[in-house]
């Protein structure tokens, strides 16, 4: 197998699948997707590692896998991070434009935004990104790029992603040890978003709910930029695992029953209509009504939004979102999923699939594939970079690199 430099690999190391997307970089500099290889994910609970040697088999085996598809061989990757412990939180930073002429260049605004992020952090947390909200000069506030501006004030309002230094490291680690290394660590939520949001959504205001397994993380964008990150410990696992008690079947019963009949809005099932659920030790199937199933659902879907919904209230974004709601993620699969989301947010709600690529477009055209593949168009708003093999403790030195691709992307 040959190893061909314009590969983008996404990692997304979930709590239910890893999946490895490998992108080739084409002449109009998009990507086409060469590449899938999924593995189930065995050392992860709620987005986190917590078994290294099952992680790094679960990452070798699912990138082999895509590397047979392309043809190519891989040796670095952009990997998600997600879990209970991703903070986000907005901060200010305020420069006075020191140069003669008053003009705003490259280096006031890192200056405004090394203030901006200048954020007493306990040791156990690093910055995972920096996103620019918008700035303000001299009281003008709005300004998307101040560069060759004039004035005296240049403040920043940015969005600060936070997270522990441990579960960072142990990604890098897991994916070291499988053989490759990491270019960079990217929010699962804000990958998703690249791959399934549309810039006038982003304008009017969204929040992305992307359901994961072990989790569901939350991405407000307001302006056109990220104003609230957030994650609630409950995905689509727990709905398993409420069908596995509610019906006295095992896990991985429960979880085929669920992707084969599970519905999430029990109004949309046939109330004459059964089917039929394997049981434990030998014994001979049974028969159930569908409506049973949806029932068991429903109120695990209803909580989870709820929660959701108690969040954006919280922090009083619930009235901003014009542009509604969009669902990603394998959980979004479930058949009434929108349905149940319309009910209780009272907005327009639709379901994310990742778009914006070319290649093996029906491959990854499902929602559980939506931050692979914004992992890899991050990746390709943050070339050209150096690798890095080992970053230990200097895990995120490249923020300022990184607020650079940024910079491409958001002006």
């Amino acid at each position: 197998m040959n190893h061909d430099d314009n590969l983008i690999v996404g990692l997304d190391i979930g709590t239910t699948k890893v999946c490895a997307i490998i992108g080739m970089i084409n002449e109009y500099h998009s990507v086409d997707i060469v590449g899938i290889g999924v593995s189930p994910s065995r050392g992860l609970r709620k987005g986190v590692v917590v078994n290294i040697e099952s992680t790094v088999n679960s990452v070798a085996t699912a990138i082999e896998k895509a590397e047979l598809m392309a043809g190519s061989e891989v040796r670095t990757v952009y990997s998600g991070i997600a879990g209970g412990h991703i903070e986000g939180i907005n901060s200010r930073g305020v420069v006075a434009v020191a140069n003669k002429e008053r003009e705003i260049t490259m280096v006031e605004v890192e200056r405004v935004i090394d203030a901006a992020k200048a954020l007493a952090l306990p040791m156990e947390r690093e910055v995972i990104h920096v996103i620019p909200q918008e700035f303000i000069v001299d009281s003008q506030e709005g300004i998307r790029d101040p560069i060759g501006m004039n004035g005296v004030r240049l403040e920043a309002e940015v969005h600060i992603v936070t997270g522990a230094v441990a579960s960072a490291q142990n990604i890098v680690k897991s994916v070291n040890r499988g053989g490759y290394a990491v270019n960079d660590i990217v929010l699962e939520p804000l990958a998703s978003a690249l791959a399934t949001l549309k810039d006038d959504e982003k304008e009017l205001g969204v929040v992305l709910i992307d359901i994961g397994g072990g989790t569901t993380d939350i991405l407000v964008y307001l302006n056109g930029s990220i104003w609230h990150t957030g994650v609630i410990a409950m995905g689509g696992n727990h709905v398993t695992n409420d069908i596995s008690i509610g019906l006295r079947t095992p896990m991985q019963a429960a979880e085929e029953i669920k992707r084969r009949w599970g519905v999430a809005d029990s109004e949309l099932v046939d109330p004459d209509e059964m089917i039929e659920i394997p049981s434990v030790g030998g014994r001979n199937p049974t028969q159930i009504p569908r409506q049973i199933l949806a029932e068991i659902i429903q109120p695990r879907m209803e909580e989870i939004f709820l929660l959701v919904k108690h969040e954006l209230e919280k922090k009083e974004f619930d009235e901003l979102l014009s542009g509604g709601v969009v669902l990603t993620g394998g959980a979004s699969l479930l058949h009434g999923t929108e349905k149940v989301a319309e009910k209780i947010f009272e907005l327009p709600v639709r379901i994310g699939r990742p778009q914006n690529v070319g290649g093996l477009v029906n491959e990854v055209s499902s929602p559980e594939y939506s931050t692979g593949v914004g992992l890899i168009l991050y990746g390709l708003n943050a070339r050209p970079e150096e690798f890095v093999e080992n970053r230990g403790a200097g895990l995120f030195s490249n923020v300022k690199k990184r607020m650079t691709s940024w910079f491409g992307e958001f002006f």
